[in-house]
């Protein structure tokens, strides 16, 4: 039911201007399943797989990414303890079987979101990581934030970007932490700012201020790539969509 309501109060608005947001207006085409005839959806939230995104991974597919694998127990936050298969050697086991239906509904969101013209802000404070995540951003069409946070950007947009500035529909968080212990601050302004967020949250983040916490390992070169595969996939998909059914 939440997710039918933040969709529903998704309206289209200017790009917003802010200088922390980088994107190139790059577009690739992305295959979608269309409706007999060729005829535009009644209601696209009737639909519980509008955009095939069950199709885009298996559980083989994560665990041959690495997602299962969490940190040492010592890292472990309390709040992660549900999503664990166990503990082998004091090294964390993610339950993939709670990943599978997570990550799913979380790139349904994201498809419905860029289905509905909505702009999308991908997360991530890593560095290893920063160029794979603005080149995702890119070829999807979207926006990127890979540095450090700026206190207010989203509480105080409208003095330091300017009147009128519009705040992303949606923040997909690649790393939910600035370091080993620190939640990003990202996550507590989309909060605040009752923004919905996605995040991939390892078993050491805390996953409470996330709208869609898909558990999951946030270290591995291989899960990142997963990652912004499938997001970059689920993202297209709603675009294409929205794109064929306005020629319609």
């Amino acid at each position: 039911m939440a997710q039918l309501q933040l969709l529903r109060r998704l309206k289209p608005q200017n790009l917003c201007s802010a200088n922390k947001f980088s994107s190139v207006p790059k577009q690739e085409s992305a295959q979608i399943d269309t409706e007999p005839a060729g005829n535009p959806v009644t209601n696209p939230l009737d639909h519980p797989d509008l955009f095939d995104v069950k199709s885009l991974f298996t559980l083989q597919d994560l665990f041959k990414a690495r997602v299962h694998l969490g940190h040492k127990d010592g890292l472990l936050d309390s709040y992660m303890k549900p999503y664990l298969h166990g503990i082998r050697q004091r090294q964390t086991v993610i339950d993939l079987e709670q990943t599978v239906p997570r990550l799913q509904l979380a790139l349904n969101f994201a498809a419905h979101i860029a289905y509905r013209d909505g702009i999308i802000l991908l997360v991530n404070r890593t560095s290893q990581f920063s160029q794979l995540v603005e080149r995702t951003a890119t070829e999807c069409g979207e926006y990127a934030h890979t540095r450090e946070w700026q206190g207010g950007c989203f509480t105080n947009a409208w003095i330091q970007f300017g009147p009128g500035t519009r705040l992303p529909d949606l923040l997909v968080f690649l790393h939910t932490l600035e370091d080993a212990f620190v939640q990003h601050r990202g996550v507590r302004d989309a909060a605040k700012m009752n923004i919905p967020s996605i995040g991939i949250v390892d078993s050491n983040a805390d996953p409470r201020l996330i709208t869609y916490p898909i558990p999951g390992n946030d270290d591995s070169p291989a899960a990142m790539e997963l990652y912004c595969r499938l997001f970059k996939t689920a993202i297209l998909r709603g675009k294409e969509r929205r794109k064929a059914e306005e020629k319609v």
